[in-house]
C-alpha cells in the first residue's frame, strides 16, 4: 500500500486525515518561510491522487471524521480534477465533517466565482489563507506576493462562495520598530474580511529563509515579548469582527483564545495583566525571554 503524506499541516488539523494533491509551493518566496524552499513545486497526478485516498482509507479508516489537502495551495489544480478528487474522498469516507486546505488569496483573486463556488459545492469546507499583515510596506518587504487590497478581495471571494475563512497573522513579523503599523494595518483588512477564524503565530526566524539571514546579520530587530503584547493589545482593541481569535500555537506567549466582538475584554485583560507583570516580575520577563530563545531552536 502506497500513501504519500504531506510534510505540513496548521496545528488545528492535527487529527485529520492528510491528502497530498501538490507537493510544494507555487509561489515559494515568502521571505520568513523555509517549508517548502528545498520542494519543487509539482501538480500530482489525479489519478495517483485518487490511489492515496483509497490507501488512506484503509490506514485511517472509512469513519475519519475531517480531511486536510496539501501542500500549500491545492486550488491551483483544475476545478474538474479538484471536483473528482473531492467526490472521491467522499466517497471513502463516510462520516466526514469537514474537507480543508491551505489558499492564496492571489489565487482565490483569479480563480472564477463559479469554478469557487463549484468547488464549495464538491465539498471543500474551510481555506486557511496566510495574511501574516495588513501593512502595505511589510506585506511587500517579506514577499507575500498580494497587496492589502488583494488580500481583502480573495477573501471575500472565499466567504462569498461559502467557504469558512482561516486567517493567519504573523505577531512580530514587523520588528521591533514597525509593530504599531502591524498590528492597525491588520486589524483595518481583517475588519474588511470578517473571517471566521484568526489564527496568530509569532514569528521564529527559520534556517533555510531569506529572513533568517536577515536576522542572523542583525538587519532585522527581533521584537521583545513585550513588544509583542503590546501589538496583540493594539490589534485586538481595533477589532470589529465576529471571528474566533486563537492563539493556537506554541509559539505563543499568551493563550489568547475567544470569540469576538465579546471576548474583546476579556482578552485584552489578559493582555494588559501580562505586561504588568512583565515590568514588575524579573522571574516571569526571564521565562518570556527564554520562551522565545527555546522557539528559534
Amino acid at each position: 500500500m502506497i500513501y504519500e503524506h504531506p510534510p505540513y499541516r496548521p496545528p488545528s488539523e492535527a487529527g485529520s486525515v492528510l491528502l497530498r494533491v501538490t507537493r510544494g509551493c507555487p509561489w515559494n518566496r515568502c521571505t520568513f518561510c523555509s517549508m517548502y524552499t528545498q520542494t519543487p513545486f509539482e501538480r500530482r497526478p489525479v489519478e495517483e491522487i485518487l490511489r492515496d485516498i483509497e490507501a488512506a482509507a484503509k490506514y485511517y479508516g472509512s469513519n475519519a471524521p475531517t480531511v486536510f489537502i496539501g501542500d500549500s495551495n491545492s486550488l491551483v489544480l483544475g476545478t474538474a480534477a479538484l471536483e473528482k478528487i473531492l467526490t472521491h474522498v467522499y466517497e471513502n469516507f463516510a462520516g466526514l465533517r469537514r474537507v480543508t486546505s491551505y489558499a492564496r488569496a492571489r489565487t482565490l483573486c483569479k480563480k472564477p466565482l463559479a469554478d469557487l463556488q463549484r468547488i464549495r459545492a464538491a465539498g471543500l469546507t474551510r481555506l486557511h489563507i496566510g495574511l501574516e499583515t495588513g501593512d502595505c510596506e511589510l506585506l511587500e518587504k517579506i514577499c507575500k506576493g498580494a497587496t492589502p487590497d488583494q488580500m481583502v478581495e480573495g477573501c471575500l471571494r472565499a466567504r462569498e462562495a461559502g467557504f469558512e475563512v482561516s486567517l493567519y497573522v504573523l505577531a512580530g513579523i514587523g520588528g521591533e520598530k514597525n509593530w504599531r503599523a502591524h498590528a492597525e494595518g491588520t486589524a483595518a483588512v481583517l475588519n474588511r474580511i470578517n473571517p471566521h477564524f484568526i489564527r496568530i503565530r509569532t514569528f521564529v526566524p527559520r534556517p533555510l529563509s531569506p529572513l533568517w539571514e536577515t536576522v542572523q546579520a542583525d538587519e532585522f530587530e527581533l521584537a521583545a515579548p513585550d513588544t509583542i503584547l503590546k501589538e496583540q493589545r493594539r490589534l485586538i482593541e481595533l477589532l470589529e469582527v465576529a471571528s474566533a481569535y486563537l492563539s493556537d500555537h506554541v509559539s505563543n506567549y499568551l493563550p489568547l483564545n475567544g470569540t469576538l466582538p465579546e471576548d474583546k475584554p476579556r482578552l485584552l485583560e489578559i493582555v494588559d495583566a501580562a505586561l504588568e507583570e512583565f515590568e514588575k516580575d524579573p522571574g516571569y520577563r526571564r521565562s518570556l525571554e527564554m520562551k522565545r530563545y527555546l522557539t528559534r531552536l
